[in-house]
């Protein structure tokens, strides 16, 4: 009997883990291969999506069966009784296409062409082909409404650049992972560049080896997700495969030989008991400075500086660019992710994720030089930055330090269950980021005596300080329920309970006290603290297939918050498919809104700004709830609103073509931004109001064109653009000022139009990409600059190269060149009349505004505000992946 036993249980033991991997090509009935098709091992949590081409490739028990699942598409199961397995899936009705992910699903490649909404897709193939360092860098180069670069000497703007889409600001682009809210940045951009006066999530941070694939819906989507879905929502799918790892090793460098990068990211998954899966990811990197610094005009600044012009040019002939540091900041940083899952029951799913980042950025103030600071000013600065001999100073200046120490995580746990047909979804999510800043290599100039008439600063002050910071966080509560009542009809409904908390960490006293740490005054006492709010929402959605192909959809949600009240918004969106399903008419319209950040209503702050003509100054923020905002006469932020309107059609003529054309509208009531610095009896200061409406409408298009035979290899086309056709303010100004240079930084500091036109060439062992994109003008007008001229961006057109050799099953070489042909930003001054023109016609003048604007040419590649796209030039990148 013991024989018997032990030969059963190995009998069973063999059966329970003997696997079969299994592969195959998945299309639509038109013969197109479908990407991102979701392949799931049923009753388990393992699976997989197909690639671009549609091909997957799954290791399964024995005796498993396939379930091949994508949205708008009949759900088809196979049992994987062979190596080789592949489905054409057929379109269906019935589900509500509002939802940016649904379980176990997704929309097709890049823009669904029968779905109610328009959607992008890409997968983490996409992502990594561009050969872009970070997440956020890697959209900006495939998705044309999404726009991001890094900006020069902005103090805590390094660690984190701002982004938008549609040209609409950070704030107004909503962030999910796994269709869960993420955090929001504890920074508020208040310098002047794209993004000033707002927050949002640090994209950033996310490990791109972490990512299956990202999801990005171009409408309003205030009535499902809540606040901050205004422009949209880019909702970020993990990875949940429990095989198939790899590890890659990551190195880059540009044509100037600076910027160097080194990175190493491993992703890779397991089982957790029988019907359970792990996916985790461990990423490093390590990017170098690249310092792109201009030749600064001597002329300039002495009149900047009142100095001699021999002193002057005495240091300019050392120092040809004043010693100043322009370009990108040295960072390093260390990204751990994980996302699980597993099966209690055969009707509970239990499912978790959660991710832990921490970034250390070096970065530098405008170095000051020393007819800035001179000798005879402040002869203490020789013992600081000299050689400390009152006889033989050596005194060359110094140059004050950015430093930042960035920590972000998030997490969810949650349970999905089906009883009755009804799925339910609960869950929390937790998130925070937190940011500390330290100053080296400055000094606390301010004459400030003790008791005994000794200096407290000046020469005993410390060249060392510690600013403080912020840190934000939150905790959300979703219940979500839904249903499909009949084969027309499914319903939806939830809530969601969520606490925020933001904190300013008081700095150091010898960072704040008197005028603070030169560069970068710390948080005052009476400006830090921490503040909390809390809001509850509820929704409810209902879609309606009158026919197979014609459905409406219809949501309505209500939030209300502690510290403002109530907002009401609402959704309707329809959906209508003729000619065999070739062409889908499409369109939308909701209304949205906004709550004002926590980081909006409670920063109040002393910052350090250049102000053309006149160096560095220091100004001020005022927070809408101080003593001084009430004798200002300043009222409360309340929420933007706003009303979207979506209408586009979708085609698929013939097999291996698709395109979409979508035009949208979105005007936004009661726009909350930070306006002009003015002069009040609290000194140089700017606010936050709900300041006026404003209007942007635009064109998005996107067509695909693949799987074209050339001789052994396949060819595939794919071109997407945004147009923006409108963006500007549409009524007076109130609660605040806000001119030229704010205007432009909010409405033109972005491409008004930009395309992205991309080959790929498969071929063997080795695979090309060619992608050309075009950055469309951007126009400024920044401080100082004659009210008869404006700055105009040249358009540009950035190409990249990337080649792919797999040399074996599991080993992959991918080089990527960057900005092939070098292209650079140039920017050119436009009249804007005859007074204009004058100025032009006179060298001297041109001279004088040029460097107005550029800091005295320290920033001539982009001025002081900004550009459309990386100054850095061409960059070279070195991948190798190996797959476990």
């Amino acid at each position: 009997m013991r024989k018997i036993a032990i030969l059963f249980f190995l009998f069973n033991t063999v059966f329970i883990f003997a696997q079969r991997q299994v592969s195959g090509v998945v299309k639509d009935n038109t013969g197109t291969p479908l990407p991102g098709v979701n392949i799931i091992e049923k009753g388990t949590n393992n699976g997989v999506s197909t690639d671009i081409d549609g091909s997957y490739k799954i290791t399964v028990k024995e005796g498993a069966s396939l379930v091949f699942s994508y949205l708008g598409y009949s759900s088809v199961t196979r049992l994987a009784n062979s190596s080789q397995i592949d489905v054409s899936l057929s379109e269906e009705g019935g589900q509500s296409l509002d939802e940016v992910v649904v379980t176990g699903s997704r929309t097709a490649a890049r823009s669904n062409t029968t779905s109610a909404l328009p959607i992008d897709v890409l997968s983490t193939k996409d992502l990594t082909s561009t050969g872009q360092a970070t997440f956020d860098k890697a959209l900006q180069y495939k998705i044309p409404s999404f726009n991001t670069v890094q900006t020069p000497v902005n103090d805590a703007t390094s660690l984190l650049d701002p982004y938008e889409i549609r040209n609409m600001g950070p704030s107004r682009t909503l962030i999910l992972i796994n269709g869960k809210r993420k955090n929001l940045s504890a920074l508020l951009y208040v310098q002047t560049s794209p993004g000033r006066g707002e927050t949002g999530a640090d994209i950033s941070a996310i490990p791109t080896d972490a990512i299956e694939r990202v999801e990005i819906l171009r409408d309003g989507a205030s009535a499902q997700y809540g606040s901050d879905a205004i422009a949209g929502v880019m909702n970020i799918i993990l990875k949940k495969n429990n095989t198939d790892g790899s590890i890659t090793l990551r190195s880059g460098i540009t044509s100037e030989g600076d910027g160097e990068m080194l990175g190493v990211s491993l992703n890779n998954g397991t089982t957790v008991g029988e019907k359970g899966f792990l996916n985790y990811t461990i990423d490093f990197s390590k990017v170098n400075l690249a310092n792109r610094p201009g030749k600064v005009d001597a002329e300039g600044e002495a009149g900047d500086f009142g100095a001699d012009i021999a002193d002057v040019q005495s240091f300019l002939a050392r120092h040809p660019d004043a010693r100043n540091i322009n370009g990108s900041p040295e960072t390093a940083a260390a990204k751990f992710l994980i996302n699980g899952g597993n099966y209690i029951s055969e009707t509970t799913n239990l499912y978790y994720n959660a991710a832990y980042v921490y970034k250390k950025v070096n970065s530098f103030a405008n170095f000051r030089t020393p007819y800035w600071r001179p000798l005879a000013d402040d002869p203490y600065l020789n013992n600081f930055f000299g050689n400390g001999d009152p006889n033989n100073p050596s005194y060359d200046g110094y140059g004050p330090t950015f430093e930042g120490d960035l920590n972000d995580y998030n997490a969810t746990l949650g349970f999905k269950t089906i009883k009755n047909g009804w799925n339910t979804d609960a869950s929390i999510t937790v998130g925070g980021n937190k940011q500390i800043y330290i100053v080296n290599n400055s000094v606390n100039r301010s004459n400030i005596v003790d008791a005994d008439g000794n200096n407290v600063y000046r020469e005993n002050s410390p060249i060392s300080f510690k600013p403080g910071g912020t840190s934000f966080n939150h905790v959300v509560g979703n219940i979500d329920v839904s249903k499909i009542v009949s084969d027309q009809i499914s319903i939806a409904f939830g809530t969601e309970f969520r606490s925020e908390n933001f904190t300013v960490i008081e700095g150091d006293k010898a960072s704040w006290d008197g005028t603070g740490a030169d560069s970068f005054a710390g948080n005052r006492p009476e400006n830090s603290g921490k503040w909390n709010r809390y809001n509850v929402g509820v929704y409810l959605d209902a879609a309606f297939d009158i026919t197979k192909d014609f459905l409406i959809n219809g949501t309505v949600r209500h939030e209300e918050y502690s510290d403002f009240g109530g907002a009401t918004v609402w959704k309707a969106s329809t959906r209508y498919k003729f000619l065999d399903d070739k062409v889908t008419l499409r369109g939308s319209v909701s209304t949205g809104f906004r709550a004002p950040t926590l980081h909006q209503i409670y920063t109040q702050k002393s910052q350090y700004s250049f102000v053309a003509g006149q160096g560095i100054q220091i100004s001020g923020i005022i927070n809408n709830i101080s003593p001084q905002a009430r004798q200002l006469g300043i009222p409360r932020l309340s929420p933007e609103k706003s009303t979207n309107i979506t209408v586009g059609v979708g085609a698929k003529p013939f097999r291996n073509f698709n395109f979409t054309i979508d035009y949208y509208n979105i005007k936004v009531e009661d726009r909350i931004v930070l306006g002009d610095r003015q002069d009040t009896q609290f000194g140089n200061v700017a606010w936050f109001s709900n300041s006026f409406d404003s209007r942007t409408s635009g064109l998005d298009v996107v067509a695909n064109y693949n799987n074209i035979g050339i001789g052994e290899g396949k060819l595939g086309f794919n071109v997407s653009g945004n147009i923006t056709l409108q963006n500007e303010r549409i009524s007076p100004v109130t609660n605040n000022s806000f001119g030229d240079i704010l205007t432009s930084l909010t409405f033109t500091s972005r491409p008004d139009t930009k395309w992205i036109l991309g080959v790929n060439y498969e071929i063997g062992k080795f695979g090309f990409s060619l992608n050309n994109t075009y950055f469309g003008k951007t126009t400024f007008n920044q401080d100082g600059l004659d009210e008869n001229l404006k700055t105009e961006f040249i358009p540009k057109i950035v190409t990249d190269l990337g080649v792919n050799f797999n040399a074996t099953e599991k080993f992959t070489i991918a080089l990527n060149v960057n900005n092939l042909f070098n292209v650079l930003p140039e920017w050119k001054f436009v009249a804007e009349n005859a007074a204009g023109e004058a100025i032009l016609a006179d060298p001297a003048q041109t001279k004088a505004q040029s460097n107005l604007i550029t800091f005295n040419q320290r920033y001539s590649r982009m001025t002081y505000d900004g550009f459309h796209f990386s100054q850095l030039g061409t960059m070279f990148n070195l991948s190798l992946n190996y797959k476990f």
